[in-house]
């Protein structure tokens, strides 16, 4: 079984990286973009069978080490 995990800063929390790609897009001719934020995509490829179980795992992955969950979110999706 497969999983995606998308990482992306909570909504309170600046993000500089997508401040920044904001403003060279902005450099590169791309008028128009108000806003960018900018997170990570991890898949996982996984030994369990059971998508419950999974999902349990997946969730527990993110909140040990995948995700920083002070100023980060995630969501689990499993392909």
């Amino acid at each position: 079984m497969k999983a995606r995990v998308t990482v992306m800063l909570k909504s309170g929390v600046l993000d500089v990286q997508g401040e920044a790609v904001r403003h060279a897009l902005g450099t590169l001719g791309f008028a128009g973009v108000n806003g960018v934020r900018q997170g990570k995509v991890i898949e996982l490829d996984l030994a369990e069978t059971d998508a419950a179980a999974a999902e349990v795992a997946v969730k527990a992955m993110c909140e040990k080490l995948l995700s920083n969950t002070v100023i980060e979110s995630y969501r689990v999706e499993l392909l």
